[in-house]
This record gives structure tokens, C-alpha cells and sequence, in this order.
């Protein structure tokens, strides 16, 4: 896996994903070099790499957003790539013709690609032309279509947000009442986030699971899928846990759903490392979006195919071909992936600002952690909330449940409040373990009633107790969270 033809990398964002960036790079034989704005400029990716350069005030639009900054930064420095990781500009093709222009590789796919998949309408023609199945739906239209366009495909509906993603303008409406109200929310979204206020609908599926397709795609023009991942847990459309392979799916539709991937990818042109998104309803999938760009779920492929993805598109930017075929892809054993992030899982997962006082993170056998986070770190408005990734793999799928339950109990956090405590829940809960939750699990299963998280006490009051040992003053547990009864042991002993 050659990528001589390239020296330098600038890795154009911050946080875990620019961490796993700079590791791909050093296995790779390639230089790093990181970018910060004022608010990381003691972050854990800045010395991590082998230089550094400011990009400009806290602010996102000030600094991980500006392609002049960046750009500047890849010139200065002397790289000969940018790799944008995945949020911020990693999906725009404006990055990656600025790339171009300015003489450098932009790992991903080509500018003309990333503005196909980039709009979501574009994607499902090129899919439908493809033979790739695609739910009922409309092009982007006014309000009074999109009304009569609704009534036609019938209630409940989806709608979405022509451009951009991560959750963002996209809304059920289940009733006809419902849709003014959604549509003023969506496009107001939908032009505050992306700069383009079209919105379209889909046919929503209220029983649905969310699984998608991984795909590889050399310069070459071959084109590969690794298999599949479970995505069907999450808050507000956007995912808290993954898993490969999925539940969902015999040999017969995993197949079939591997080749409905490669096809949407090879209508668009696509190029590098890119995830095919479907929704699954008892044995028929439809075609949803292509994410193009790293996901942040890419470990759990990583841990069943044994492929280090980030490694691959550094090869596939420098212009190596894929040395191995679709028959050549062996997946062997599960793999789970838990987003630990800043929210607070009881007050409907709103994100949460502060000072991260105490991490204890877990290891052992099959557990991978992916993450920035280190005590002392501020957590500010600026950026996404995740602080970190759990992944377990094991030779089963009770096996890598298993190992990230125990992780998630070992697994301690203070200063705010942080998604543990659901994750342990979660991983605990009869329908997770069996394998049949859909998208709805969240709405309706993280109820009042049914929050009691599993006891941790034992592990976190052992934690706890060699924090103190290191005379590290103990953390103030947080009514009814994972670590209360333990804090409370703890100053009792």
C-alpha cells in the first residue's frame, strides 16, 4: 500500500478524527501536520503532529471552515495533500477544488463528485437510474407542492434538507397539521446550516432500521464494498451506536445491498472512501444518501475487515490502486462502536459546555479507543460534543456486547455530563441484546420509567478510589447518574 507520491499531509480538522489522521500518516511514511484555532491550541492533536499552524479564532467559520486559512496553512507548511477528516468542509466541494487549484491532492473524492452527493435530490436520480431502489419521494418544491406532494405519498413523511447532513433539516410530520410548522423549521435549518433552504420529502417508515454500505474506490476505477453497519440508534437522526455486521440482514440481502452500493457510488463517479446509506424495512432496503467522506463509525468496519481505512485513502489519494478485489474482503467476527459525547441523556441529549475534570478510559482485550480527550479539557459551544469512541470487537456478537458493557462501567468521566450512563443502559436493554431495534428505540425505549441505568458502583467506586489515592480531590456525582451511589460510598469510606 504505497503512497510515495505523496510527503506531507495537512489534516484539515481537530479532535479524534485528526488524531486517527495523523496515525494513518505516520504507518503511511507521511509527514503530519496539524491546524488549530485559538480555542485548540493546547489540544491533543496539535503536538501529536509534526507541525502546527493557527487558523484563526474559535469560531468554526473563522477557522476550520475557512478554506483561504486552510489552504494557507497546507502552503505554508509545504504539504502536498489536505485531508479534511469528516464535519466542517470534508463534504464541500469548494475545499476540494480549492485543493486543485492550488496544486494539492485532496483525499476524497473529486470536487465534482463531492457536489453529487452533496445534494441529496442528485443522488437519488443517479440511484434510480442505477437500479438501486429508492423510497417515495419528490424533487425539492414549494410549500403548497410539497403539502399536495405529502397528501399523495401519504402520512407520515419525512422531510429533508436538499443539501448537507448530520441530522441537521430533517423532520418527521405525521399529520397534515403538522407540515407549515416543519417546513418553516426545516428550511430555516436547512439555510442556516448549508446555505440552501430546498427541502424534499421521503416516505417515512416508522418500523425501519438504518444500515449502510462502506465503499472503496481507486482512481482506477475499481470500486469495492467492505460489508455493512448498523446504524439504527440515535437521537435526533444522528447515530449513538453502530455495529458491524447487522442484525438485520441474511447473506441473500447483505449481498444484495453491497451490490445497490457499488452501483450508487459508480452513478456518481465516486473516488476514496465513501458510505452508502439505506433504510431497511422487513427484507427491502431503499437507497438514502451517499456520505462522502470518512464516517465517524469507520472502527467497526476497521475491527470485522482487519482494513485500516484512513491508511487506504492516503494509498488511493497518491494514486495506488486497490490491491485486492470484492472477492478478496473476509469479515470475521462483530464489531460495536459507543459515541461518548457531552450531553446530557436525561435532559433530551442537549449538549453540554464546561471542564472535563477526571477521564478514566477502558482497555483490555478487543477495546480500541478512538478519542481526543484528556482531564482539564474545556468543551466549548464552538464544535461537536463527542469526546470520544468506544469500540469492542469479539468473536460474536455477545462477546463484543459484552466487552463494551464492561468498558462503558469502567469508563468514568466528570466535570459535565456525558452519554455513558445511556450507553450502558442501552447495551443492557432486552431489545438491544436481541438484535430487533429500529430507529425509534431511543423514542421508545429512554423513557422516564425505564432509565435505570445497570449498577456500576464497584468499578467506579475502584476508580474513584485510586483518584484519591492520587490525591485527585474525588468528583461531585450528579443526582441519579451511573456514578452516585459510588461517590457516595466513596466519601462514606
Amino acid at each position: 500500500m504505497s503512497s510515495r507520491s505523496l510527503r506531507k499531509v495537512l489534516i484539515a480538522n481537530r479532535g479524534e478524527i485528526a488524531l486517527r489522521v495523523i496515525r494513518a500518516c505516520r504507518v503511511s511514511g507521511l509527514g503530519a501536520v496539524a491546524v488549530y484555532s485559538d480555542a485548540d491550541r493546547t489540544a491533543p492533536h496539535v503536538p501529536a503532529a509534526d507541525e502546527a499552524y493557527r487558523l484563526g479564532p474559535a469560531p468554526a467559520a473563522e477557522s476550520y471552515l475557512s478554506i483561504g486559512a486552510i489552504i494557507d496553512a497546507a502552503r505554508a507548511s509545504g504539504a502536498d495533500a489536505v485531508h479534511p477528516g469528516y464535519g466542517f468542509l470534508a463534504e464541500n466541494p469548494a475545499l476540494a477544488q480549492a485543493c486543485a487549484d492550488a496544486g494539492l491532492v485532496f483525499v476524497g473524492p473529486p470536487a465534482a463528485a463531492l457536489a453529487r452527493c452533496g445534494d441529496k435530490v442528485e443522488t437519488r436520480r443517479a440511484a434510480r437510474a442505477a437500479g438501486v431502489p429508492v423510497l417515495p419521494g419528490t424533487d425539492p418544491l414549494d410549500d403548497g407542492a410539497l403539502a399536495r406532494a405529502a397528501e399523495r405519498i401519504g402520512f407520515p413523511v419525512l422531510l429533508k434538507a436538499a443539501a448537507g447532513g448530520g441530522g441537521k433539516g430533517i423532520h418527521l410530520v405525521r399529520t397534515a397539521a403538522e407540515l407549515p410548522a416543519a417546513l418553516r423549521l426545516a428550511r430555516g435549518e436547512a439555510g442556516g446550516a448549508f446555505g440552501d433552504d430546498r427541502v424534499y420529502l421521503e416516505k417515512w417508515l416508522d418500523h425501519a432500521r438504518h444500515v449502510e454500505i462502506q465503499i472503496l474506490a481507486d482512481t482506477k476505477g475499481a470500486l469495492v464494498h467492505l460489508g455493512e453497519r448498523e446504524c439504527s440508534i440515535q437521537r435526533r437522526h444522528q447515530k449513538v451506536i453502530e455495529e458491524a455486521p447487522s442484525t438485520a440482514l441474511d447473506q441473500a440481502m447483505r449481498d444484495a445491498m453491497g451490490r445497490a452500493g457499488v452501483a450508487a457510488a459508480r452513478a456518481v463517479g465516486y473516488v476514496n472512501a465513501g458510505t452508502v446509506e439505506f433504510i431497511v424495512s422487513g427484507r427491502e432496503f431503499y437507497f438514502l444518501e451517499i456520505n462522502a467522506r470518512l464516517q465517524v463509525e469507520h472502527p467497526v468496519t476497521e475491527m470485522v475487515t482487519g482494513l485500516d481505512l484512513a491508511r487506504l485513502q492516503l494509498a488511493i489519494a497518491g494514486g495506488a490502486p486497490l490491491r485486492f478485489g470484492q472477492c478478496d474482503v473476509v469479515r470475521r467476527g462483530h464489531a460495536i462502536e459507543a459515541r461518548i459525547s457531552a450531553e446530557d441523556p436525561e435532559a433530551g441529549f442537549v449538549p453540554w459546555v464546561g471542564r472535563v475534570e477526571h477521564a478514566v478510559l477502558p482497555g483490555g482485550p478487543g477495546v480500541r479507543i478512538d478519542g481526543a480527550l484528556v482531564p482539564g479539557m474545556e468543551v466549548t459551544r464552538f464544535y461537536d460534543p463527542i469526546l470520544a469512541k468506544v469500540i469492542t470487537w469479539g468473536e460474536t456478537r455477545d462477546d463484543a456486547i459484552a466487552r463494551l458493557s464492561q468498558a462503558m462501567r469502567e469508563t468514568v468521566i466528570t466535570g459535565l455530563p456525558t452519554t455513558v450512563p445511556f450507553l450502558r443502559w442501552a447495551l443492557a436493554h432486552p431489545v438491544f441484546r436481541a438484535g430487533t431495534y429500529t430507529t425509534r428505540f431511543v423514542e421508545t425505549e429512554w423513557t422516564d420509567g425505564a432509565r435505570t441505568v445497570p449498577d456500576g458502583a464497584l468499578e467506579a467506586a475502584a476508580v474513584l478510589a485510586h483518584l484519591v489515592d492520587r490525591q485527585v480531590p474525588p468528583p461531585v456525582a450528579r443526582d441519579g447518574g451511573p456514578w452516585a451511589e459510588a461517590a457516595r460510598r466513596e466519601s462514606l469510606s
